[in-house]
């Protein structure tokens, strides 16, 4: 089984470039972010004909996060209770044994702005939530917007205490690992650093000014069937004149 997270930056607008993705790397289950779009303008035909079916929980023009199976989808939720108006940024459903799920956590613009305060009760809400559904084979994924380690940033440990960086986002992302999540890539590669988004401006990707804030969690039974975790670094180019998202994709394959 193959399993991805990817925030796409606006499906609609990076339409065709998914599409060369999935055809290429045939993943079973993905988990997108910040799809910027209600149901009814999300192009379900496009995914169906690529063999996909589709648990979408959107929100125009801003937020949103959906589900592509290959597989049979089961039960599907989403939202997460308490925490409507922070906007669509959970759903998941049951595939094939597992439990998955995709976020897309609050970004907290700054230190100072009181969304910052709304993303450490988000990310506390996501921690119990999580918690509560006892999962066996499970795995929650996404654009988390914290950056776990020194390692995990261009800028190791001189952007300590900046906005994704902090002891308080820091904690609040251990607390996922304490409720029985194991940050994947992590696991496979101890040492590796590596990232997943890299801002538009400035040459960063070019550079290599990235950070890793895209992850798939899995609990144990998951962990341990997992073979390989790559960061898809070759999907944040171009592909016939297309422009990427700003974030690549992180892919798992499962025994």
């Amino acid at each position: 089984m193959r399993v991805a997270t990817w925030n796409v930056n606006g499906v609609r607008a990076r339409l065709d470039f998914i599409r060369i993705w999935l055809q290429e790397r045939r993943p079973d289950i993905v988990g997108l972010q910040e799809i910027k779009t209600e149901a009814d303008d999300f192009p379900h035909s496009t995914f169906e004909e690529l063999g996909y079916e589709v648990v979408l929980h959107g929100q125009k023009g801003w937020n949103g996060v959906a589900v592509l199976s290959r597989l049979p989808v089961e039960d599907s939720f989403r939202g997460l209770a308490g925490q409507e108006e922070m906007g669509a940024r959970l759903v998941g459903a049951s595939i094939g044994g597992l439990t998955f799920a995709t976020v897309y956590c609050p970004n907290g613009k700054s230190l100072e702005h009181e969304d910052f305060v709304g993303k450490l009760a988000w990310l506390d809400d996501l921690a119990t939530f999580w918690s509560a559904q006892n999962v066996g084979q499970g795995i929650l994924c996404g654009d988390f917007n914290v950056v776990p380690q020194a390692v995990d940033s261009w800028r190791g440990e001189d952007a300590d205490g900046q906005i994704f960086h902090t002891v308080e986002e820091r904690s609040r992302f251990d607390a996922l690992l304490g409720a029985g999540l194991a940050d994947l890539f992590r696991e496979k590669n101890p040492d590796s650093r590596a990232f997943s988004w890299w801002d538009y401006r400035a040459g960063a990707f070019r550079f290599g000014h990235g950070l890793r804030i895209d992850f798939l969690l899995g609990t144990p039974p998951v962990l341990a069937r997992v073979n390989q975790v790559e960061i898809d670094r070759d999907f944040r180019k171009k592909k016939e004149g297309l422009t990427a998202s700003d974030h690549a994709p992180v892919i798992a394959d499962l025994d």
